[in-house]
């Protein structure tokens, strides 16, 4: 029986996504392949390494999957690359299933995704995002799956907060999360820059953080730290949502996912606003047109020696090493790693930083009407998420997925991405990306207003007034 991959693009005008969320920097992917055209299979050219993909499955027959690891995209991107691996090895050991691959760019997936939601169309498996899980869930798009999650073969290994993003309010989970766990709020700094200013690691407070602007000024460097929201997304994903949990703690934002009591407007998280306003407006620590700029600008300041730090995403993590190690040897070897800075007056975890999944694999209630091909389905939904995935991504990327890898074996992996890898999962704590829950429309407001606010425009009562409404009125 013949496999087959289904590579398509739009041809027509693509929608604005309104929230592009972490990892917002959107797939640059320029895959030309006509649309419905047949492609080789997905992970051909590829290593798929030993397989332990489970075989003699009683279901035969079509399996369709739709997801968005173009062969361009999983070019350098661990995610995707350790996608179309474990698919391949899944594929090769199920010759009586059809594994059908509908793919497409990131940005062209999102769009196709809503469509099919909308005409009630979705394929048997699917990647969903967290922030319309609550509500397709309410429809009847997707397919509880609570109990298959606690009785896999991998559950005890199993990342567990995770799967926060994929439940309702009664907790029941929707979703393996899939691909690799990556921060959206992560400090990268010159070492040797701060150690000339007279710290031995990045300050741990923002008091500090500035003292050492004077300091920093002299020896030539244009900016502390650059940032760059022109998208407007880049001020919630890739710092708010750090920063608002050091003054609120994580049950509030839990609370405000469960429509538990807690608001917007209470005091904690308008203190977070204030400080996200002090910090941009009113000091000199970050570039004066980071409302201007968006994050790929951003990091050239630091590539460039104009900064001496940047705040940004794993996405970026990852531009600067392969940039720095191709042309800046110097830099590549001194740059570090930290958390954001402690506000003064914030009470919580110092060490937090925001890490997730942003998507799960998800799976149309209506093969529940073949337990054969519903068997099949959680089971390939059970590969592409469980250890062999996460010890492919952590051996040859120094990433993690939802399953933990004891001790992964990074030896031969440069010391950058070594770094990294302990700084992302095993020597900080995590906190919620806040616009993988809730809904877009709440976050499109809550965005534009932060980009006035921090522009002293709008104050931060305002900011979380306006919030509330959009989260009564949508969420």
């Amino acid at each position: 029986m013949k496999k087959k991959v289904v590579s398509s693009l739009l041809c027509a005008a693509m929608l604005v996504t309104m929230v592009a969320g972490c990892g917002g920097s959107g797939s640059t992917d320029t895959n030309t392949t006509p649309a419905g055209g047949d492609t080789q299979s997905a992970a051909a050219g590829t290593e798929a390494g030993g397989s332990d993909a489970a075989s003699g499955l009683a279901y035969k027959g079509d399996l369709e999957i739709m997801h968005f690891s173009t062969e361009e995209e999983s070019q350098g991107n661990g995610g995707s690359d350790g996608m179309r691996t474990v698919l391949q090895q899944w594929n090769d050991a199920n010759a009586d299933i059809n594994l059908i691959q509908t793919v497409y760019a990131n940005d062209d997936y999102k769009t196709q995704i809503a469509t099919l939601a909308a005409a009630d169309d979705l394929p048997d498996v699917f990647l969903v995002q967290g922030m319309n899980v609550r509500e397709w869930a309410k429809q009847g798009l997707i397919t509880d799956l609570t109990d298959e999650i606690k009785n896999s073969p991998y559950s005890a290994d199993y990342n567990e907060s995770y799967f926060t993003p994929f439940k309702d309010a009664d907790g029941k989970i929707y979703g393996f999360p899939v691909l690799t766990g990556g921060t959206c709020t992560v400090v990268i700094y010159d070492s040797k820059a701060w150690a000339d200013a007279g710290y031995d690691k990045f300050p741990s407070t923002w008091e500090d953080v500035e003292a050492a602007v004077p300091k920093l000024q002299e020896a030539g460097y244009k900016e502390a730290i650059a940032f760059g929201n022109s998208g407007q997304w880049q001020m919630n994903s890739c710092f708010l949502s750090t920063l608002g949990d050091r003054f609120t703690g994580p049950d509030w934002y839990q609370s405000m996912i469960n429509k538990g009591g807690a608001k917007f407007t209470d005091a904690e998280f308008v203190a977070a606003l204030a400080e996200t306003q002090r910090l941009f407006k009113d000091t000199e620590i970050f570039n004066k047109d980071f409302n201007a700029i968006s994050n790929e600008d951003a990091r050239e300041y630091y590539i460039s020696g104009d900064a001496a730090a940047f705040i940004g995403g794993n996405w970026d993590e990852s531009y600067i090493q392969a940039t720095l190690k191709e042309g800046n040897e110097e830099l590549f070897n001194n740059t570090k790693f930290a958390v954001l800075p402690q506000p003064k007056d914030a009470k919580y975890d110092e060490n937090g930083q925001n890490i997730g999944l942003g998507y799960a694999v998800a799976i149309n209630p209506k093969l529940k009407d073949d337990p054969d091909k519903f068997a099949a389905a959680v089971d390939l939904a059970e590969y592409i998420t469980g250890p062999v995935f996460s010890d492919y991504v952590a051996k040859n990327y120094g990433l993690g997925g939802l399953t933990k890898v004891a001790d992964p074996d990074l030896s031969s992996l440069d010391q950058m991405t070594q770094d990294f890898y302990n700084w992302s999962y095993v020597d900080t704590t995590p906190c919620e990306i806040y616009d993988s829950y809730l809904a877009s429309a709440v976050w499109a407001v809550v965005n534009q207003d932060l980009q006035d606010m921090v522009n002293g425009d709008k104050s931060p009562e305002d900011v979380a007034a306006d919030a509330q409404k959009a989260y009564e009125e949508n969420y």
